[in-house]
């Protein structure tokens, strides 16, 4: 088992951070809304440690609290699903060790990078959200991250 009292800590690096979206449309024509996602609660902050740049972004690979434990897991998710991308600094064992374990790369040696990854990883996220249920109304009310921000592109 790793972590043991002789074991020297990860080095810090830096990450991606994002967080989950408060409420997502689902079901028949978007007409339902879910909070947060299966693994995530909405709001929840999670650590991009992957993408997959040869399906455009679609999905990532993230390391973040669990909804129904509150310990830390690691699971790939719908870009569509996280918002305010940001370059962060990384300090905590835990999450250093799960990139680590996972083995896909994760931490970004500048700052640079990460940011422009950052903001790419934005873009891609509120291009995704607009395109999923382009042409079908919201719900009445709704609370989905682009009405809940400003950001939906057809009002209904």
């Amino acid at each position: 088992m790793t972590g043991g009292a002789g074991e020297t800590p990860p080095e810090p690096g830096r990450l991606i951070a994002a967080n989950v979206v408060r409420w997502r449309r689902y079901g028949e024509g978007g007409q339902e809304l879910r909070p947060g996602t299966k693994s995530y609660r909405g709001g929840s902050k999670v650590y991009v440690i992957d993408t997959y740049a040869g399906t455009g972004h679609e999905a990532l690979t993230t390391i973040g609290r669990g909804r129904h434990t509150g310990r830390y897991i690691t699971i790939d998710m719908a870009t569509r699903h996280l918002h305010t991308f940001r370059a962060v600094p990384v300090h905590s064992p835990t999450v250093l060790r799960l990139c680590l374990e996972a083995d896909v790369g994760g931490c970004w040696d500048t700052r640079g990078d990460a940011e422009e990854l950052a903001a790419r990883l934005e873009r891609t996220a509120a291009e995704y959200r607009a395109s999923w249920w382009a042409g079908v109304p919201h719900p009445t009310p709704c609370r989905c991250h682009d009405c809940l921000t400003g950001g939906a592109l057809t009002p209904g």
